[in-house]
């Protein structure tokens, strides 16, 4: 597992420079737009709702005794709780809606280290716009309840003296590996249907957490996190998707 992290995160190596050479950077202006723009709107929601859930768990302390400082954990984890969610939908809203535009740039991605020319057929399913967008949706929706059902029990894990620091661990492991899942699937998408990439990207988590701590680390960054996130992320999780399906003879070329 930790190896197959390491192999995720090393894949990030090259990927400006392998942007620029396919000229992809024309192809994220509205993942960028959508990016930014979902990023503002969920930081000023959080910013307004994070002392309003510290008070509410606040009122759960009934002793006057070691109130203040119950208060004071309260905010600290009600702005945890905030920034937990807003991370979660944040993610799930941007993949979802940029799923359409990420297709073209991981099939360019695809053909460009299958060794492909303009001549040649990639053999795989051909979507429309439409039915992307809808896949998109539908996964990270998916991916969005599941991650839910899992930061719920792991944020009251926080209340428990000793071992509470270890719910913001793995609460960043749970986030990291949904969104590599997403940014894997912009290439799934076209070899497989979703139950079988469910299936594909359940074999290789590793992968996927290792693609997600470093988006996740990137929205760390304000405002150039939110702007290179998903260029940098989908091209990463592209070349080493396309690599594993490689390896597992999952890619077919046409010769005629």
């Amino acid at each position: 597992m930790i190896k197959n992290i390491l192999k995720g995160i090393q894949a990030y190596t090259g990927t400006f420079g392998l942007i620029s050479k396919l000229g992809l950077w024309k192809y994220f202006g509205i993942p960028i737009l959508i990016s930014v723009v979902t990023a503002a709107l969920i930081f000023i929601t959080a910013y307004g709702l994070s002392d309003n859930i510290g008070a509410f768990i606040a009122k759960i302390w009934v002793w006057e005794w070691g109130k203040e400082t119950f208060t004071t954990i309260s905010e600290i984890i009600g702005g945890i709780t905030v920034i937990a969610i807003g991370l979660i939908l944040y993610k799930h809203i941007i993949m979802a809606l940029s799923a359409p535009f990420m297709s073209p740039v991981s099939e360019k991605i695809e053909r460009h280290l299958l060794g492909l020319d303009s001549n040649q057929k990639h053999v795989h399913r051909n979507t429309s716009f439409k039915a992307q967008l809808w896949r998109g949706i539908r996964i990270n929706t998916r991916n969005l309840l599941k991650e839910l059902l899992l930061t719920i029990p792991i944020l009251l894990i926080s209340f428990i003296p000793l071992i509470g620091f270890l719910s913001s661990i793995l609460l960043f492991l749970v986030q990291a590996y949904y969104a590599g899942f997403g940014n894997m699937d912009y290439t799934l998408e076209r070899h497989f249907k979703y139950r079988e990439s469910i299936n594909f990207v359940g074999k290789h988590k590793g992968i996927a957490i290792g693609n997600g701590i470093v988006f996740m680390l990137f929205l760390l960054i304000p405002i150039i996190g939110v702007v290179l996130v998903l260029p940098l992320s989908v091209t990463a999780a592209s070349t080493k998707t396309v690599e594993l399906l490689k390896a597992e003879n999952h890619l077919k070329i046409d010769t005629e």
